[in-house]
């Protein structure tokens, strides 16, 4: 199970960072539903990713820093959660990133429990 967890982990790193990157190369208005966040904040998640992306890692390289890969997988379960919860306030028909969003925060949680039950590190 820890292998398994540590290719998660990389996966969501991977896909945390390729989100940090497009919050960098598109803006707010991509997404009709989240219109409603201010550019900086917009901007200022794009620069957590990076954070994030690199706390779900480092325990690879130093294992007394464990208790960042939960943190990590949290704190970006809580984004996709925020994210499907603006999705919710907008007026948008089309609910397929919501689904997309609920799914990476499952699995975020999944890390997150296996993390601190299952395969401690």
């Amino acid at each position: 199970m820890n292998i398994a967890l540590w290719i998660l982990q990389g996966l969501l790193a991977v896909h945390t960072l390729i989100g940090a990157v497009w919050k960098f190369t598109n803006t707010e208005q991509a997404v009709p539903s989240i219109r409603a966040l201010p550019h900086g904040v917009w901007r200022a998640m794009s620069l957590v990713e990076i954070v994030l992306a690199i706390g779900l890692v480092i325990p690879a390289l130093k294992p007394s820093l464990a208790p960042l890969a939960i943190v990590a997988a949290l704190g970006v379960a809580a984004e996709m959660l925020l994210m499907s919860g603006l999705h919710l306030a907008g007026d948008a028909s089309d609910h397929s990133p919501m689904y997309y969003w609920l799914v990476v925060a499952a699995l975020c949680v999944f890390i997150a429990l296996g993390r601190m039950l299952i395969a401690p590190l």
